[in-house]
């Protein structure tokens, strides 16, 4: 897996979103919950990211329930690995970033 993949954060929550399957409607109101409001997903930009993220194996649709025009999502193992990387990397920038500080501080 190439380590030095950067997410947008649209992406990054997305993903984090779909930690449990959910719905596009549920991936929206949850990435905005998460972000405070700061992202706003649209429809048309959700529905092509999840396309895209489909595309590059990292979610994948489940089944459909008979009946419903919901479409559920879900990490793959991929996914969840580009995941745990880009969380490894944001901390890395908040660590470098609040050791400078501090230092400042002194």
């Amino acid at each position: 897996m190439n380590e030095s993949i950067v997410l947008t954060e649209s992406t990054y929550y997305i993903l984090l979103s779909l930690y449990t399957p959910q719905h596009g409607y549920g991936i929206m109101q949850q990435t905005e919950k998460l972000s405070g409001g700061r992202v706003r997903l649209a429809a048309g930009t959700l529905y092509g990211a999840l396309n895209s993220l489909c595309e590059k194996g990292w979610i994948v649709p489940l089944p459909a329930i008979e009946e419903s025009r919901k479409k559920e999502y879900r990490l793959t193992e991929k996914g969840l690995t580009v995941l745990k990387n880009e969380l490894r990397r944001l901390r890395q920038l908040v660590e470098n970033g609040e050791s400078i500080i501090k230092e400042d501080e002194k």
